[in-house]
């Protein structure tokens, strides 16, 4: 059965899911870090230009008007101490000195990166020291009569210079405002370039999630679900479904291997359905044979045992009435025809007996071995007082089974150890029984001739003899119909290798629902 896939028919045909799954998450993970790359650098320009407009240009600008309003201050004290000569009007010349120096720190500190706004700062500096080496030191250090003088005499020179350090004031402020003007529009531009930025991170990972759902739907749920689908077609009993696999490599092997294993139960079942007629057939001649078995046991029972007495009664009758009338060779001629008589007769009883077991008699209810070995050892009390046996057993327990069956047994393997002993010691059988899990075991243990060992499986065959019937009388029959009994009970049969005094047959009986009581041993002589 072939179960390869089919063969490629395009470069991505052969990758499974897992190397699906790695490219996606790779390519997937690349595009998020450029994305995340260019959010990262968006922010981070955001927050610089924000950082330059809030921190530098804003500021900036304001210490310059700062800067402005201290020099107008200085020129109005000036002016008023210069025109009253009143040390009073001194006080914003004095307040505008302090200020000045604080906004100049400030101011040379924010602009200490821009070329041309420290450019602008110089000029002011310069132009405001002109100033007041002109006109604020002399006037504010002089006495009211000579500041009123130097103020007069010095007002168009201080008016063009001070004119003048505000006009490069305002060309200064002017550059400020333009630069923060300029940081502002480029702040905008960079928050709408980071808010598209952010947009398109967002719309992308909208889009990987969908088809990340839409090639998980199409790679594997949805190939695994038509699998799915036809798998409970065929389990439902559709077994000419075909399972055709799509997807990755791995879900059509997987696909494959489902239909192979298909295919197999279609041949299993195809096989079992002939083997299932064949049986019914096998049945039926089975049913046939043992309707023609009970037909032939009737026979055997009425029709050939009726003309077999005969035979045997007028064979024997023979042998009495002219019995050493004739020759010693036509005497021997009529025993053996008696002999062969019996031993036919006998044989077909014990046949007919064979052929009932498990047929015929078939009632199982629970049986007390001890009242079936009584009986049994009734039956043979005549051939225990003749050899002088002695039979010895422990209690025996209650088993279900049949009553009838279990007395042939106990009768075949008792007589059989009687019949197998030792002439030159008395026969001595001792019946032994332990309980092992479920079951009873049973032993049998004689000290008779015994069993070689590569005799010990065939004499539960029909017919086996190990010994002539001139030596040791019988059919053959008797432990066999032993292993039929016990088979039929559910139990096994076998001689114990490992004993050396004789013969030990054990075999062995499923337990009742209730256990006996303690083995105690009995002897009958």
């Amino acid at each position: 059965m072939n179960t390869k896939p089919p063969p490629s028919k395009g470069a991505f045909t052969d990758w499974t899911t897992r190397r699906w799954l790695r490219a996606g998450v790779s390519t997937t993970l690349v595009v998020l870090a450029v994305l995340g790359s260019l959010g990262g650098w968006a922010m981070w320009r955001t927050t610089q230009l924000t950082s330059e407009l809030v921190d530098k240009r804003s500021p900036a600008l304001i210490e310059s008007m700062r800067l402005e309003e201290a020099l107008v201050n200085q020129e109005t004290g000036i002016r008023g101490y210069g025109l009253s000569g009143r040390k009073e009007f001194l006080q914003p010349y004095t307040q505008g000195e302090r200020d000045e120096k604080v906004a100049l720190g400030r101011l040379g500190t924010l602009v200490e990166g821009d070329s041309r706004a420290r450019a602008d700062l110089a000029d002011v500096e310069r132009l405001a020291g002109a100033w007041q080496r002109l006109i604020a030191r002399p006037v504010s250090s002089a006495s009211a009569q000579d500041a009123v003088r130097i103020a007069a005499q010095r007002a168009d020179d201080g008016k063009s210079a001070f004119d003048a350090m505000r006009r490069t004031m305002a060309r200064q402020q002017s550059h400020l405002q333009s630069e923060r003007t300029t940081a502002t529009r480029e702040l905008r531009r960079a928050v709408t370039l980071r808010n598209w930025v952010f947009a398109i991170i967002a719309v992308v990972i909208l889009l990987v999630a969908v088809l990340v759902f839409e090639g998980l739907r199409r790679g594997i749920t949805a190939p695994l679900s038509r699998l799915g689908s036809a798998a409970r077609e065929v389990a439902q009993g559709r077994f000419d479904r075909s399972l055709a696999g799509s997807g990755p490599a791995d879900l059509r092997r997987l696909a494959s291997d489902v239909d192979s294993m298909r295919q197999r139960l279609v041949e299993e079942l195809e096989f079992t359905e002939a083997s299932r007629t064949l049986l019914n057939e096998q049945a039926e001649d089975l049913k046939r044979s043992n309707t023609e078995l009970e037909q032939f046991a009737y026979v055997a029972s009425h029709d050939l045992q009726e003309p077999l007495r005969k035979v045997s009664s007028f064979t024997q009758l023979l042998q009495r009435r002219y019995g050493g009338q004739l020759d010693d060779r036509a005497d021997q001629y009529i025993a053996f025809a008696v002999d062969g008589a019996n031993r036919m007769q006998n044989l077909i009883n014990d046949l007919l007996a064979f052929s009932r077991v498990g047929r015929v008699h078939n009632d199982h209810q629970t049986v007390d071995l001890e009242a079936v070995l009584d009986t049994t050892l009734d039956n043979l009390s005549v051939t225990v007082e003749e050899t002088g046996a002695e039979i010895t057993h422990d209690t025996l327990p209650t088993v279900v089974g049949d009553k009838t069956q279990l007395g042939m047994l106990w009768q075949n393997l008792l007589s059989n150890a009687i019949k197998f002993r030792d002439p030159e010691r008395s026969p001595h059988v001792h019946i032994s029984v332990v309980r092992e899990g479920d079951e009873w075991e049973f032993a049998i243990g004689d000290n008779g001739i015994g069993i070689a060992p590569e005799f010990q499986e065939k004499v539960f065959v029909l017919f086996q003899r190990l010994h002539t019937k001139d030596a040791y009388p019988g059919t053959g029959i008797g432990l066999a119909m032993c292993k039929k009994v016990v088979e039929f009970h559910g139990g096994r049969i076998r001689i114990d290798p490992d004993y050396k005094l004789g013969t030990r047959v054990l075999f062995t009986l499923p337990v009742a629902d209730s256990a006996p009581a303690d083995p105690e041993r009995k002897t009958q002589p």
